[in-house]
C-alpha cells in the first residue's frame, strides 16, 4: 500500500491541508501562484497551514485505503503495526506528546492504540505548491519554505503552545520534525542554481552545503527558544536520519526504467500464461526493487527471479539526457534477487505474509529506478549509502564531547528516550522480544 499522498483526501489537485478545506487565502491561491510568489508568500502560508488539524487520520480518504477482509473496514496505517511505539508509551504515563512530518500517512506513529500522539502535524509535501504543478519536493527553496511551517509548530510546542499556537498545552515530553531539505538537496540535480548531491571526494556539493547550512540554522531557532524559556537544561536533542541516499558518487548513478522492465516481465508471463492476469500487481522500485506477485506460486516466483537475472536494461548516466541511454546494465540492474521465504527472511517478515513483497532485488551500486532524470540519488537499498546515517545526542544527560567509536543502530533511538524520561525501555514490545539496548553514554 503506497502510504503517501496516495491517501490523502485531497486529489486533484493535492493541497498543503491534504483536503482538509481550509479557505486562507494564503493556501487557496497556491495553485495560481508563480514559485516566486509562493516563496515571497511564506510567512501567510505558514500561519494558514499551521491551522491544520492536530488529527490527521481525519484528512486519510478511507476509500483508498485497503480492506480488512475479517471486519470490512478500511485499514489505517498505525493499525498495520504489531509493537507500541515509544510515543504510546509516554501517553501511558502521562505524557505529552506531539510530532511534525510530511504526510498524514505518518498517522502511522500513533502505534496500534490510535492515540500515540497527541498533537501531529502533516502538511503535505508532495502537494501542488505553484501553477506548474510542481510539489516542495521539485525545488530546494520550496523545500526549505515547507520545513520552515514545520520547524514553527516546533517552536511553538517549545513555548508550551500546540502546534497552532491556539492552546497552551504545555511543552511536550516527546515531539519533533522531519526536514526534506537535505534530502531533495542530495537528489535534485540542480536547483536554484546550484548543483545538487555531493563531490567527487564525497564532500557537500554546493547545494547539499546550503540546505545543511539551512538545517543548521533552524535547529539553531530552536536551541535559541529552549534557552528563552529556560529549557535547555531539561532537554535532549537527538539529531538522525531515517536514511541515506544512493549514489553519493554520481559518476557511477545508473538511472534504469523499472515501468519498462515490469512491461516487459509481465509479457513474457503472459506468452507462457495467455489465460492469467499481468504478473506483477504492485511495485515498489527505488534503488531496490520490490515486486507483488498476482501469482504466489514457487513456479511465479522461479520465473519472476530468472528473467529479472537474464534481462539487460538500457541505462541512463548522470549526463544524458532524458530518453538518452548511453549504457546498459546486466540483471535488470540488480545484484541478487529473493523471493517468497527468502524474501520474507530479508526483511524480517512472517513466512507467507502477504503484507510484504513476493520479491526483493538489492540494486547493483548507482542503479536507481525511474523513467525520467529529475534525481540523481534515492534511497530505499541495501548500500552503505543507503543505510549509513549520523547520529548525534545532546543534552544534560549525555556524555558530552564523545565520539561512539562501535557500530549503533537508529533503533536505539526509542527506547534511549524512555530511558532520558525515566521510564523502562522494556514497556516498548521490541525491546523485549529483540533485545535492543539503549544507546551508549545515555543516563537514565
Amino acid at each position: 500500500m503506497p502510504w503517501t499522498e496516495a491517501i490523502d483526501r485531497s486529489q486533484t489537485p493535492i493541497t498543503l491541508d491534504a483536503g482538509e478545506g481550509l479557505k486562507d487565502p494564503a493556501l487557496t491561491a497556491i495553485p495560481n501562484e508563480t514559485k516566486a510568489q509562493t516563496l515571497a508568500n511564506s510567512s501567510a502560508i505558514t500561519a494558514a497551514a499551521l491551522k491544520m488539524t492536530p488529527t490527521p487520520q481525519a484528512l486519510i480518504d478511507p476509500a483508498a485505503l485497503p480492506i480488512d477482509p475479517q471486519t470490512c473496514l478500511p485499514v489505517y496505517p498505525s493499525q498495520y503495526l504489531t509493537t507500541n511505539t515509544v510515543f504510546e508509551v509516554a501517553r501511558s504515563h502521562g505524557l505529552r506528546t506531539a510530532w511534525s512530518d510530511k504526510h498524514p500517512a505518518y498517522e502511522i506513529l500513533n502505534g496500534p492504540s490510535g492515540t500515540g500522539v497527541q498533537d501531529l502535524f502533516t502538511p503535505e509535501i508532495n502537494s501542488v505548491a505553484d501553477a506548474s504543478g510542481d510539489d516542495w519536493t521539485t525545488d530546494n527553496a520550496l523545500t526549505q519554505e515547507y520545513d520552515g511551517i514545520k520547524v514553527q509548530a516546533v517552536l511553538n510546542e517549545i513555548d508550551g503552545y500546540d502546534h497552532s499556537r491556539t492552546s497552551k498545552v504545555g511543552t511536550p515530553a516527546i515531539f519533533g520534525m522531519n526536514f526534506q531539505t537535505l534530502s531533495t538537496a542530495q537528489k535534485l540535480p540542480t536547483s536554484d542554481g546550484l548543483a545538487g548531491g555531493y563531490l567527487g571526494d564525497g564532500k557537500p556539493g554546493p547545494l547539499v552545503s546550503r540546505a545543511m547550512d539551512y538545517v543548521d540554522g533552524q535547529l539553531g531557532r530552536m536551541v535559541a527558544q529552549l534557552k528563552q524559556d529556560g529549557l535547555e537544561n531539561d532537554t535532549t536533542i537527538i539529531l538522525s536520519a531515517k536514511h541515506g541516499q544512493a549514489p553519493t558518487d554520481s559518476s557511477t548513478l545508473r538511472r534504469v526504467d523499472d515501468g519498462a522492465i515490469i512491461s516487459a516481465l509481465n509479457a513474457a508471463w503472459a506468452a507462457q500464461h495467455p489465460s492469467e492476469t499481468q504478473l506483477v500487481s504492485f511495485s515498489v522500485d527505488d534503488d531496490a526493487m520490490l515486486l507483488w506477485l498476482s501469482d504466489r506460486s514457487s513456479t511465479a516466483f522461479a520465473f519472476a527471479k530468472s528473467y529479472l537475472l537474464q534481462h539487460s536494461a538500457p541505462a541512463n548516466t548522470v549526463n544524458d539526457a532524458k530518453g538518452v541511454y548511453s549504457t546498459t546494465v546486466s540483471a535488470s540492474g540488480l545484484s541478487s534477487v529473493a523471493t517468497g521465504v527468502q524474501a520474507d527472511a530479508l526483511l524480517g517478515a512472517k513466512a507467507g505474509d502477504s503484507h510484504a513483497p513476493d520479491l526483493v532485488g538489492i540494486a547493483q551500486p548507482g542503479v536507481v529506478y525511474t523513467g525520467g532524470v529529475s534525481k540523481i540519488a534515492e534511497h530505499g537499498g541495501a548500500s552503505a549509502d543507503d543505510r549509513d546515517v549520523a547520529l548525534v545526542v545532546s543534552g544534560p544527560q549525555v556524555d558530552r564531547a564523545r565520539t561512539i567509536g562501535s557500530a549503533v543502530q537508529t533503533t536505539q533511538i526509542a527506547p534511549s528516550i524512555l530511558r532520558l524520561l525515566q521510564l523502562d525501555p522494556r514497556e516498548l514490545n521490541t525491546v523485549k522480544t529483540q533485545g535492543t539496548r539503549t544507546l551508549p553514554g545515555i543516563e537514565g
